[in-house]
This record gives C-alpha cells, sequence and structure tokens, in this order.
C-alpha cells in the first residue's frame, strides 16, 4: 500500500470538513469503496501505484492486511461516509505506514486529522513510510506529523522518499 495522493492543497489544520474525522475497525463493506479509490486515474497518476484487479485486491485485503494480526488498520470515515484507509504492518525488522484517501477528501484536512488520529493508536517508533518521490503532498504530510527524511528506496523503477518517525528525544 502506498501513500494517499493528494492534490497538493492541504493546509496545516483542518478545516471545517475534517471536525467530524473518525477511525474505525475495516468492514469487509468498505473494500469496495477502497478499490474504488485505488482505481481512480488520478490517485494512480500521483501515487505511481498500479491498481490490483478486483479479485487481487479483495483477496490480498483479506488475506494479508485483515487477516495479519500485526497489522493495524483502520477505515477513515468523514462524517459517515469512508474517506480512506491508514494501516501500518512489519516488512522485516521495520514498521511502515501507509494510508489512501478519496480524491474528495484531499487538501480538506482530512488527511491530517485520520493521521493523527493513527499516530496515537500506533506506538510503534521508529515508524516508516515511503511516498513516492513525487507525491510532495504526502511527504509534507507525513513531515508535519514529525517524520524526518532519512533516504530514498526504489520500488522497481520509482522513486520513494524514506521517511521516519523516530520515538522521543531519539
Amino acid at each position: 500500500m502506498r501513500e494517499e495522493p493528494s492534490d497538493g492543497n492541504h493546509t496545516d489544520g483542518c478545516t471545517d470538513d475534517c471536525t467530524d474525522v473518525r477511525l474505525r475497525d475495516v468492514l469487509d463493506a468498505d473494500l469496495e469503496t477502497f478499490l474504488a479509490q485505488e482505481h481512480d486515474p488520478e490517485a494512480v497518476r500521483r501515487s505511481g501505484f498500479t491498481p490490483r484487479p478486483r479479485d487481487a485486491f479483495l483477496k490480498h485485503w483479506r488475506k494479508n492486511v485483515l487477516g495479519d494480526e500485526t497489522c493495524l488498520v483502520r477505515t477513515v470515515l468523514v462524517g459517515d461516509d469512508v474517506a480512506g484507509s491508514v494501516v501500518s504492518w512489519w516488512d522485516g525488522d521495520r514498521r511502515f505506514l501507509g494510508y489512501w484517501l478519496g480524491r474528495p477528501y484531499w487538501g480538506r484536512g482530512v488527511g491530517t486529522k485520520a493521521l493523527a488520529l493513527f499516530l496515537a493508536l500506533e506506538r510503534t517508533r521508529p515508524l516508516y513510510a515511503d511516498p513516492i518521490h513525487g507525491n510532495t503532498a504526502s511527504v509534507r504530510l507525513l513531515e508535519r506529523h514529525g517524520f524526518q527524511r532519512a533516504g530514498t528506496v526504489h520500488h522497481g523503477d520509482d522513486e520513494h522518499v524514506l521517511l521516519v518517525l523516530s520515538a522521543p528525544g531519539k
């Protein structure tokens, strides 16, 4: 999973739109919304992430995300609407964070609030994220939450910014 693409219009604080941002456990019914969000052409362009076909997507989510007890995953809600997801998982000895928001929720402060709520739940530090290099809004969002640049990594031909959120005082 890769980080949420942004339209570049994130504000540092929440707008009125994100006053009712909440996280909850993922329901199986949420997966159809997540699938549609992953297939949004602009999201694909900005994230550099190749969307999975429906069956592969559902299998991945049910087995590798929801079926992995070491993953922490939440649905992002704005009011009663499913806005996206936030997840953390182990990759070797590193814990990673990823998030994805549907395009209607970009640039409204929803990512800022959702990430703050999730980081209060996910206490593992260091915590890593690796948005694609060109997704500067996602990099800025992570940096506002204390992530610091720690180099670059490659996934295939794509260069990603490696960011790390360290324990306080480190």
